[in-house]
Order: C-alpha cells, then sequence, then structure tokens
C-alpha cells in the first residue's frame, strides 16, 4: 500500500522555467506597470499629435485612440479585470502582446478597425496592456469653407481629440510611471540589502 503525497496547503505557481523568481516578481510586476504606462503615454502623444488631422488614410478626420489595461492573475495566468484608461463607450479593441511590442502596436493600432486577439501569458501577476481601442464619438464640426476637407455646406468634421482630457490622461500616466519606478529602485535596493546578509 502506497502513502499519497500530502497537498500544500499554500497555492503553487505554475512551474515555468522561464518566470521570474519568487524574489524577483515584485520587480517584474513594477516592469509591468512602467511597460503599461508607456504604452498610455504613447498613445496620448498619438492623439495629440494627430489633434487637427482631418483626413486620415482610411477617410474622415483622426478617431482618438484609447488603452485598456487588465490585471493578471498569476495562479491562472490570465486576466483577472480590467480597468480602462480613457476608453470611451463604443471603441473597437485591438490586443497588444506586451512589453516588446507595446509601442510599436500602439502605433500601428491607428486606424485599424476590428480586434485580433494576440495571447500573452505571464506567471507573476501585474497588469499589461489589454487592448488599444478606437473612440468612435464624432468630433466637433467647424465652418472653414476654404478647407480642403470641407463639405459641400462648407463644414469641416474635426478630430474628437479633446485637448485638455488627453494632457490630464498624460499627467495621469506619468504620475503611476512614477511611482512604479519608485517601487522598482525599493525592491532592487531590498535585494541588494538581502544579498549584503
Amino acid at each position: 500500500m502506497t502513502i499519497p503525497p500530502l497537498a500544500s496547503p499554500f497555492p503553487v505557481a505554475p512551474s515555468r522555467p522561464d518566470a521570474p523568481r519568487p524574489m524577483f516578481s515584485s520587480l517584474a510586476i513594477a516592469a509591468s506597470g512602467l511597460t503599461a504606462q508607456r504604452t498610455r503615454m504613447d498613445v496620448i502623444a498619438q492623439n495629440l499629435a494627430n489633434a487637427e488631422t482631418t483626413k486620415t488614410p482610411q477617410g474622415g478626420p483622426y478617431q482618438r485612440k484609447t488603452v485598456n489595461l487588465e490585471a493578471i492573475d498569476p495562479m491562472n495566468l490570465s486576466a483577472v479585470g480590467s480597468v480602462s484608461a480613457g476608453a470611451n463607450v463604443g471603441q473597437a479593441g485591438l490586443p497588444v502582446p506586451g512589453a516588446a511590442a507595446g509601442v510599436a502596436a500602439a502605433q500601428a493600432a491607428a486606424g485599424i478597425p476590428g480586434a485580433t486577439p494576440i495571447p500573452m501569458v505571464d506567471a507573476t501577476g501585474g497588469v499589461r496592456v489589454a487592448s488599444i481601442g478606437t473612440d468612435t464619438t464624432q468630433g466637433p464640426m467647424i465652418y472653414d469653407p476654404a478647407n480642403p476637407n470641407a463639405d459641400k455646406n462648407g463644414y469641416v468634421q474635426l478630430p474628437n481629440v479633446n485637448m485638455t482630457d488627453e494632457l490630464m490622461d498624460l499627467m495621469s500616466a506619468r504620475r503611476i510611471y512614477d511611482a512604479n519606478a519608485t517601487v522598482f529602485q525599493v525592491a532592487r535596493a531590498m535585494l541588494h540589502k538581502a544579498i549584503d546578509i
């Protein structure tokens, strides 16, 4: 008769050779926050740069982009909840694979409708960019008959980018980025002290 092994009373994370060791997970979580906020800042910069673009290659005025973040459950290796960063009703999602491709995907997402799922696995928890969406609300109309993009009545559709909102989002992303950088530095200092013991 064989005796079955005792089950551990503590949850055990799935075994993955590429996952950071537990003592480095605080660094990985802070790094995921840095990457997510950097992507937010890049998308906001894209919105600000196109605040007066009345005609895009897809036709029509530029539509602002939004970034949606989601928390990662380290036990299930899946998102447990999403946090919208500047999201509006009516947006279409375009998932982004994360740290390495966050900036490139944010730039590539300009004007691309629809959604294509891209799997991403992270065993440490933290946060990731779930999608970069497009705000489909209409921008203001102004009377400018001299503009080449004016309609037959002389009105031009402007982008739906509100400079004040974008600057507020930029300040928020920068503050959160700074907070994550502080966490990273403190965790690194703690690890240095642990090595000295």
